[in-house]
């Protein structure tokens, strides 16, 4: 999904997402692409029926007003190859008025399941997460005993390797000094953690555009993994952070991406301030590689001189359009800047929302 359809397609979420009804009156459709229409028009006819239940009279009205809305786009709209989804209902307009609206949308990935709501809002999750960036990370939880490899994409966690230690117990056995028992012992940790880091190499090194790497277990397990440098040296440059994790099997990589929740959320919006920080230094260090303001920036996208179009969410779907679509012909990067931080706030109030960061030298006007 390029960023001009994934800017459009947030766009739309949220204005669905600011729809409201009255009571369970805005109705969602789920249709997977191998979901036969006969089969979704009987269930809704069911549910149009189980409708007359309804104790409130403008409800069961507004509820079998958006069913019967639906049933007739369902006589003439395609399902593609993702599927479709349909969202129907009684909109909030205001003034103790109501309006029947319809949108379909055309998901951006396949749509998994089946899926009928009511509410009084529209049910988007599914379409929200398709839109989240899917970054991959490399997740390693290890102890002593055993330590699992796995990756997490998007919010999806799949364990790649379970590997086992011949690593004996700390209680020695009798007949064995205590210095050579735990020389033995050393050792055997020793070729585990390099057991650990090879495959955990192998694997991670495979995937393009790995973000960074999460290490958990108890202490001082992971700390030693880490400082060992077990792992190729282009993987130990990523390693994010370590974290406490009680188990060390496949669901110690799920302990691991809950414990790691702060750092993950934290990346994009460090991103975005290193980015908007760069712009501020070029913008008081050395004016003519940055642009600002739509007219300006415009101008630079049509000599090809800029390197990353910044454009903060705030701005309406038409305004920037072109604009992302003339940075992406030129092969420039293309950034959507929140406003939860001052310098991307800064960005929508000060230079109008878009701004750049260029390739080259420019003179300005």
């Amino acid at each position: 999904m390029d960023q001009i359809k994934k800017y459009e397609f947030k766009k739309a979420l949220e204005e669905l997402m600011e729809k409201s009804g009255r009571g369970t009156e805005l109705v969602s459709v789920y249709i997977p692409p191998d979901k036969q229409i006969s089969d979704v028009t009987s269930h809704l006819r069911d549910e149009h029926g189980q409708a007359m239940n309804i104790k409130s009279k403008t409800t069961r009205i507004n509820v079998q007003s958006a069913l019967d809305s639906i049933l007739s786009k369902l006589k003439y709209v395609r399902v593609g190859e993702n599927g479709l989804v349909i969202f129907c209902g009684a909109v909030e307009k205001g003034g103790d008025r109501t309006d029947i609206e319809t949108a379909i949308v055309e998901p951006p990935e396949k749509v998994l399941s089946y899926i009928y709501h009511c509410d009084s809002s529209f049910f988007l999750e599914p379409l929200e997460e398709m839109v989240e960036d899917k970054e991959k990370y490399g997740l390693i939880v290890l102890d002593k005993r055993e330590a699992t490899i796995g990756i997490l994409n998007g919010k999806v966690v799949d364990a790649m390797k379970h590997l086992t230690s011949s690593v004996p117990g700390k209680i020695r056995k009798g007949g064995q000094s205590a210095s050579r028992f735990q020389r033995l012992r050393e050792i055997a940790i020793e070729d585990f953690y390099n057991r650990i880091g090879k495959h955990a190499s192998q694997i991670l090194l495979q995937i393009e555009d790995l973000r960074g790497i999460l290490i958990g277990g108890p202490s001082p397990t992971k700390e030693e993994f880490i400082k060992g440098s077990y792992l190729h040296y282009e993987l130990q440059n990523k390693i994010l952070g370590e974290f406490d994790a009680a188990y060390t099997d496949e669901s110690g990589l799920h302990e691991l991406v809950d414990k790691a929740g702060d750092v993950l959320e934290g990346l994009d919006l460090m991103r975005e301030k290193k980015l908007m920080a760069r712009f501020m230094k070029l913008l008081v260090n050395n004016e003519a590689m940055v642009a600002y303001g739509e007219k300006e920036v415009r101008r630079k996208l049509e000599m090809g001189a800029v390197d990353t179009l910044l454009v903060s969410e705030e701005l309406d779907t038409e305004f920037v359009h072109d604009l992302v679509e003339k940075a992406e012909e030129i092969g420039s990067d293309v950034e959507l800047i929140s406003t939860e931080f001052e310098e991307g706030a800064q960005l929508k109030r000060a230079f109008g929302g878009v701004a750049a960061i260029l390739r080259y030298a420019t003179k300005t006007g």
